[in-house]
């Protein structure tokens, strides 16, 4: 039983969960509305969105797996208490679990993309989000933004992986009028989400590696905190926020001419308001309790974003 649990905690099973929510959301939400209202079929069925979710979170957990075995000397000092390689679980067992969930999430790509695309295209895809997962626990993570960057962009694949099967219809999508204005929505709110996704992660990114400046220093890691500084890293993150939060504001002004004031009303709560409240204590934090706490706060901000795309499923 304690193996188990420490299986479960090496792959972040919260974290994973919130993937299968993202994709099943913005299929079922977004994509088959979009679809249903122009008579199209979307290219997913229900037997291979399950596997493409499949292999989502096996590539995603190979990902969580290799970054904490590559992280086990800067874990000692950063997290201790929360050790789970060469602890309980053998570094040898890790690299395996970490190839056959890699290996499998990649052959399950490639037949996905097969039966609804009939290329290989998101095959390809996604052993490249595998190396660049492998080469960010072994390289970029220890460099100035770059390792944030690849995070980021992984996170908002979570989204357009599904925006990218649809969009790859070939000649079709381009004859077609009412299959044209179909994928132009869900091509924009791919952007949108995928957009969100990838600030809201950057901007975590950057707080953990202020909690992880002890160990990571220790180790030669040249993040951002280690190299710019702490002041200046907290500037970046600011800005970033008023850029999410200045975007969201004027996309709720376009969206009043629709009138969809359950939505308005929602994001200004549940969104916006969290966000403010992390820009304010952002100015405040100084010690790695305070950043943790914004960790968890962003990582709030994370999910209800997210669930804002439950909407679309009345207004869509």
């Amino acid at each position: 039983m304690k193996l188990i649990v420490a299986f479960l905690r090496l792959i972040r099973t919260l974290n994973l969960l919130f993937i299968v929510l993202t994709q099943v959301l913005f299929q079922y939400c977004i994509i088959i509305p979009a679809h249903k209202a122009a008579g199209i079929t979307p290219l997913l069925t229900l037997p291979l969105f399950i596997l493409l979710v499949i292999a989502s979170v096996f590539i995603a957990a190979a990902g969580y797996i290799i970054n904490d075995y590559f992280d086990l000397n800067i874990d000692r000092i950063n997290k201790p208490e929360k050790l789970v390689v060469d602890k309980i679980i053998k570094r040898r067992w890790t690299i395996i679990w970490h190839l056959v969930l890699s290996f499998i999430g990649i052959a399950i790509s490639f037949y996905v993309g097969w039966k609804a695309n009939h290329d290989i295209i998101l095959g390809m895809s996604n052993a490249l989000s595998v190396l660049l997962l492998w080469v960010y626990s072994t390289t970029f993570k220890k460099k100035l933004l770059s390792g944030n960057i690849i995070i980021s962009l992984l996170t908002a694949w979570v989204v357009l992986v599904l925006v990218f099967i649809e969009m790859n219809r070939g000649l079709a999508s381009a004859q077609d009028p009412v299959l044209r204005k179909s994928l132009s929505f869900i091509f924009k709110m791919g952007i949108l989400y995928g957009g969100f996704a990838f600030i809201i992660s950057l901007i975590r990114e950057v707080i953990k590696d202020i909690e992880d400046m002890a160990g990571d220093g220790k180790y030669g890691c040249r993040t951002m905190p280690l190299v710019w500084g702490v002041r200046v890293s907290k500037v970046f993150m600011a800005t970033w926020l008023i850029v999410l939060i200045g975007a969201i504001s004027i996309l709720q002004i376009y969206v009043v001419t629709y009138g969809w004031w359950a939505s308005i009303s929602y994001t200004v709560v549940m969104i916006l308001f969290p966000l403010a409240i992390v820009f304010q204590k952002l100015v405040k934090a100084t010690t790695v309790s305070d950043f943790h706490k914004l960790s968890s706060l962003v990582k709030w901000v994370m999910m209800t974003g997210i669930l804002s795309i439950l909407f679309f499923r009345f207004y869509v």
